[in-house]
């Protein structure tokens, strides 16, 4: 291969190779090429204490232990390592034991779990809650269990995986309309009258951090009398004025019929939640396999996210911090002039643009510098704006932000102008 860089992973999603557990041999030429060895190398390195912005990795791009700053964990409020959540993960764990040890339909449901899904459902103002021990699991779940053979599964093109993974799943037919664009969602309906159909959208994209157009949404799917389906993984607790999400933003929460969201990021722990009308919550637990068939979320995981919500939402505080050092980093790298795109949450991307080779040296001298930022490379975005992409904590102190930004303008913004 001449050039391994100009090729990725997308280049290698088919196989013609006869043996079923063989990968293709132009992927393992490519994949154990030096050069594309070191850039897998960024992923996958070993966080040795808890995902605080400070904290320390086993870097394996020198086998070294190095104190970073880390400007990638979905920590956004700091609740993963925080003492009352701790404290309740511990004291449930010697009541409870680490695992739930069955699947919730059997032996799996434990009264925390009960008692967290009543929560959650009140928190979003719905009907009833299905807690999943897997966010990704949950959208898929929740989409797998709803939609049929025949149904329209409408989705923003920038959805995330595990919602289209949902809708192969469910058998439904997938349509996909420009980002955040009511004309175009408005053809992809037109063109399914007379079927039952859900359009998906997330409160923040995650990879660009803009929101949903929602109130224009809202309109076109009122028009055409379709259900909406809204991901809130990376906006639930941190926007609106109790934390709802990005729906009680714009005060539209009694328009969405169903509500997901992951526990694995605002919340510091690790699963997923789908809150609807009671119907259709017990029409789930029939028929989404990702609830019926893993097990339920280990007990202590359950005991302290039911203290990460009543901590987040105590008082504003936390997210109140995050927003200040949101508006902080964002003002410091517009003055860089910095490309970050059209964000308005807490997912700031640093757009690099098309050269992989830029990116990926910018990735390992940041790296020496004390700053955890992983790059984000085709085609997990457009090859064009291949990128950085922070996310903002409320726990980063103004000492912590400033030596990040002065690594980004010695390293990046210097970089980009050479």
């Amino acid at each position: 291969m001449p050039d391994v860089l100009s090729y990725s992973l997308a280049d290698f999603f088919y196989t013609d190779n006869p043996d079923v557990l063989s990968p293709p041999e132009d992927f393992l030429e490519w994949i154990n090429h030096p050069r594309v060895r070191q850039c897998f190398s960024f992923f996958e390195q070993q966080l040795l204490a808890a995902p605080r912005t400070s904290t320390e990795i086993l870097s394996n791009i020198d086998n070294k232990r190095r104190k970073i700053i880390n400007l990638t964990s979905y920590n956004y409020l700091g609740l993963s390592s925080h003492p009352e959540v701790i404290q309740a993960a511990k004291e449930a764990l010697d009541q409870y034991g680490l695992g739930a040890s069955g699947a919730p339909l059997l032996s799996g449901t434990f009264d925390l779990h009960a008692r967290f899904a009543r929560m959650l459902a009140d928190f979003k103002q719905k009907e009833d809650c299905l807690l999943y021990s897997s966010g990704l699991g949950g959208n898929m779940g929740a989409i797998q269990g709803i939609l049929r053979k025949g149904d329209m599964f409408i989705l923003d093109e920038k959805c995330h995986k595990s919602l289209v993974d949902g809708g192969t799943l469910s058998g439904a037919k997938m349509l996909f309309f420009e980002h955040n664009n009511p004309d175009s969602l408005a053809m992809m309906l037109e063109k399914s009258r007379g079927k039952r159909v859900m359009v998906a959208v997330e409160g923040v994209y995650s990879m660009d951090g803009d929101l949903v157009k929602l109130k224009d949404i809202v309109e076109v799917c009122d028009q055409y009398k379709a259900a909406i389906y809204i991901d809130e993984a990376h906006s639930t607790l941190m926007f609106g004025p109790n934390g709802r999400g990005v729906a009680e933003h714009f005060g539209l929460e009694h328009k969405m019929g169903v509500s997901f969201g992951t526990l694995s990021k605002s919340f510091g722990g690790v699963g997923g939640f789908v809150c609807s009308n009671a119907d259709l919550i017990s029409y789930l637990k029939c028929y989404s396999s990702p609830w019926n068939f893993s097990c339920a979320s280990s007990p202590p995981v359950v005991a302290g996210l039911i203290k990460a919500l009543e901590v987040a939402t105590r008082d504003s505080s936390l997210r109140d911090k995050m927003w200040q050092n949101v508006a902080y980093f964002k003002k410091r790298l517009v003055d860089l002039k910095l490309d970050i795109g059209q964000t308005e949450s807490q997912v700031i991307p640093i757009i690099i643009g098309s050269s992989g080779e830029k990116l990926m040296s910018f990735a390992w001298e940041i790296q020496k510098r004390g700053l955890f930022l992983q790059p984000v490379d085709f085609p997990a975005v457009p090859a064009e704006s291949r990128r950085f992409r922070i996310s903002v904590s409320s726990q980063l102190t103004q000492a912590e932000m400033d030596e990040a930004l002065n690594i980004i303008e010695d390293v990046i913004a210097k970089g980009l102008k050479s």
